[in-house]
């Protein structure tokens, strides 16, 4: 069954990133889009589909497929479906190193500052966690010190747009913060891809203590599992998969919460049977959200952060009353 889910859900990968590499203002018909990727001549419609249209659909699929695993692996590993990549402050502080890039002036200096200031955000996050990990702390610990730290981190960030002396700054604050994957390059692609694909082997190698810990840590324990090296890897497996994907794309939120519950009834419910699933349900899920925030057009495209939250925050209150019912009953 989860096979066969895999299969599904990879085929709707590809038939949306192909429909992404369609979709933009320029007037290009199907034939010639996916012919000028391949082709050897500089026109216009190859400089489209290459520097414009192809790093966006690969940003989608492997944005959404570190936000869907990352949500998988934490609510296996902190047994509670509420929880999301936001919840360990990794997100929020990835933003904040962006916005300090920006109020010091220096996002214009270089295409790689912007990425450089919020990958030094999220590492300094992953660094502050696995700190707080050591000496097998209890997870219920962790928890507490990823919501300090995304609370510290938002201050900081508004601290910086109320002191922001340059409103085209703050402006630009605001827009990368709502999350978008319009005009990035494959040189983007190029940074997060390393970081995230070293997340996804720390998330898959702790897919069997991720099933243990659903028993609870003590029971884990008894397995054989160390805890404190299971801690360590999903931390820093998300640290890395989310600080990327913010680096290049800014703060989207909601995808690491929503694709487990989506896919979770088709699976065994294991925590480490939801991990791929939920990869390619991101995948799948934000390269569509970002296909239909190039079709809404009220006054301009929207961005692509402000569709997954319309998508995910009634969902989330949705299960949040789900979870009272089950509780109540």
């Amino acid at each position: 069954m989860i096979s066969r889910l895999n299969i599904i859900l990879a085929a709707s990968v590809l038939i949306l990133a192909a429909l992404s590499l369609l979709v933009g203002p320029a007037a290009l018909g199907p034939g010639e889009s996916l012919s000028a990727i391949f082709s050897s001549d500089g026109g216009t419609a190859a400089l489209i589909m290459r520097e414009i249209r192809l790093p966006r659909a690969l940003l989608g699929v492997l944005i959404g497929a570190s936000l869907g695993l990352s949500g998988a692996a934490l609510q296996g590993f902190l047994r509670n479906p509420l929880a999301e990549p936001g919840i360990i402050g990794v997100s929020s502080s990835a933003s904040l190193g962006a916005v300090l890039v920006f109020y010091s002036g220096l996002a214009g200096a270089s295409l790689l500052a912007l990425p450089a200031g919020a990958l030094v955000g999220a590492l300094a996050a992953m660094l502050a966690l696995i700190g707080f990990s050591r000496g097998n702390t209890a997870t219920l610990t962790l928890i507490l010190a990823g919501v300090a730290l995304s609370s510290l981190a938002g201050a900081l960030t508004s601290l910086a747009l109320n002191l922001s002396p340059n409103p085209f700054a703050s402006y630009e604050i605001i827009f990368w913060l709502l999350g978008s994957l319009k005009d990035r390059s494959m040189e983007h692609v190029w940074i997060a891809l390393p970081l995230m694909l070293a997340g996804w082997i720390m998330i898959a190698v702790s897919a069997r203590a991720l099933d243990a810990l659903s028993f609870g840590e003590e029971a884990a324990a008894s397995l054989g599992v160390d805890v404190g090296r299971a801690r360590l890897l999903v931390v820093g497996g998300v640290a890395l998969s989310v600080g990327a994907a913010t680096a290049v794309a800014g703060a989207i939120g909601f995808v690491g919460l929503v694709v487990p519950h989506l896919v979770r009834p088709f699976t065994d419910r294991m925590p480490g049977g939801l991990l791929l699933p939920s990869a390619l349900g991101g995948a799948a899920l934000l390269t569509a959200a970002d296909i239909a925030a190039r079709l809404i057009r009220p006054a301009g495209e929207l961005n692509v952060g402000v569709v997954t939250a319309l998508i995910g925050a009634p969902f989330f209150l949705w299960l949040v009353a789900h979870s009272r019912r089950e509780v109540q009953s």
